[in-house]
């Protein structure tokens, strides 16, 4: 089954060129946007894969935050971003390994877990980057990965996004695997992965200062979005950020085992 893309997807070497360079300007720009959040995401995500057996391989790492809630871990981090790697090494996380999700230089069986944040509705191709993560998986371990839900806004949290994609002057953000989100766990049992739980939960963002509008407009994943627009939409949402202002933030976590047999995997 193919993967289904939002209106207005990049073709995929675009999109490589996008991610790049977006990250190459904003190195560390998630970490910063979760730490708006009431309860740490990346503490949440990592709760499954405390005590796992064997090394932990962080995909797609970015910043490497993970790296601090799983101090205890034979932890390694993997990035294609120079400036993501730089800036998870400057803040003393590692040991780092620059590559792409959809090669990934470890044996086969090497890992006893696989920590996914926020990536695998963007990295591509996904059917290519799911085998790659059976592979270095040991048979019984453990793929926990959290990502963004459409799922769970109130009323109010709805009205808040309305208003930040309206300033940005955006429908959706084009995500090259948009089942990535919500279809994850069907995704995962079609890979040949064993799905233990698919939780949704809806964090909450202070969005009080202009600082937090500014980041709020950067952390999105906008290839359309020119540099005048994004000043004007900052400004307007630091209009919008009051003392006392808030942002509904719905993610999801997934958790999955690769079966010991290892089931022939099928495409996606």
């Amino acid at each position: 089954m193919a993967c289904e893309r939002d209106e207005g997807w990049m073709d995929e070497p675009d999109w490589r060129r996008f991610i790049a360079a977006y990250h190459q300007a904003h190195p560390g720009v998630t970490e910063r946007f979760f730490a708006l959040a009431d309860i740490s995401p990346y503490a949440w995500l990592a709760d499954p894969l405390r005590g796992a057996r064997g090394a932990v391989l962080d995909l797609a790492c970015g910043s490497a935050p993970t790296r601090d809630e799983l101090a205890d871990a034979d932890w390694v981090g993997i990035d294609l971003s120079a400036a993501e790697l730089a800036e998870a090494a400057r803040r003393g996380r590692g040991p780092l390994v620059r590559a792409g999700a959809d090669a990934l230089p470890f044996g086969s069986s090497s890992f006893g877990a696989v920590c996914a944040a926020m990536c695998l509705p963007v990295v591509t191709p996904l059917p290519l980057v799911l085998a790659e993560v059976r592979r270095v998986l040991r048979p019984g371990g453990t793929l926990a990965a959290l990502v963004p839900s459409q799922s769970g806004l109130s009323p109010s949290g709805t009205l808040g996004w309305l208003r930040v994609m309206a300033a940005l002057r955006a429908v959706r953000q084009p995500w090259p695997n948009p089942r990535a989100r919500d279809q994850l766990a069907a995704l995962l049992r079609t890979a040949g992965f064993r799905v233990r739980s698919d939780e949704l939960r809806v964090f909450t963002l202070t969005i009080a200062s202009a600082d937090a509008a500014a980041l709020l407009a950067d952390a999105l994943y906008l290839p359309g979005l020119t540099a005048h627009r994004a000043q004007a939409a900052k400004r307007s949402l630091t209009r919008w950020a009051v003392p006392g202002r808030r942002l509904e933030l719905p993610l999801r976590r997934v958790v999955a085992d690769l079966p010991t047999d290892r089931p022939s995997q099928e495409p996606i």
